[in-house]
């Protein structure tokens, strides 16, 4: 009988102490300390995802477009390559969520007579971006979604296992990513 305590004992103390470092690992994600939407904007190249299926479709090349509207929203171009070779895109309206740093957006595919509902509205938080704004990593707080995006088709090893490295950090698990190839 004291055999089986102990065994459950030890299970219950693996557990709590699994359960802590899940915690500690899954903890409040913080975005960037501030976004300048303007130099945000442009062409981006997704360099690696957590897959997804909205992106299933997508085999190569990868980008999003974004562009500042009059109205201060934000117009979310993405585009990609299929596997019979033709182009898909989709377009969504963003909306800065936290305008304290601008690092917190909404983003929604939906149409527009669905905007009043909250549950169309992603989140879409830039949580590591590079000091010239050569790549931006974008991610949600329960890290369901995550891409790696840059300026440039490709990117260096180099920065791309130091951005790996810190998005560990922030309680992403990097054996999800998989890279998107640029070309088909």
């Amino acid at each position: 009988m004291r055999k089986i305590v102990n065994i459950g004992t030890f299970a219950f103390l693996l557990f709590a102490i699994s359960g802590l470092a899940s915690a500690q690992k899954a903890g409040e994600l913080v975005p960037v300390k501030t976004l300048d939407i303007d130099r945000y904007a442009g062409r981006w190249f997704e360099i690696a995802k957590y897959p997804n299926k909205f992106q299933k479709q997508c085999i190569s090349g990868t980008t999003a477009t974004y562009t500042k509207k009059p109205n201060g929203k934000i117009e979310v171009l993405n585009e990609c390559t299929k596997a019979d070779g033709t182009r898909s895109s989709a377009k969504a309206e963003g909306k800065i969520a936290d305008k304290s740093n601008n690092a917190k957006l909404k983003v929604r595919f939906a149409p527009g007579f669905t905007s009043f509902l909250q549950f169309v509205w992603a989140n879409y938080w830039v949580i590591d971006l590079g000091a010239d704004y050569e790549y931006a990593v974008v991610g949600e707080p329960k890290r369901d979604y995550l891409w790696i995006l840059s300026r440039k088709p490709e990117m260096n090893d180099a920065e791309y296992q130091a951005i790996v490295s810190r998005i560990r950090e922030m309680g992403y698990d990097p054996q999800r990513l998989v890279k998107t190839p640029q070309k088909g």
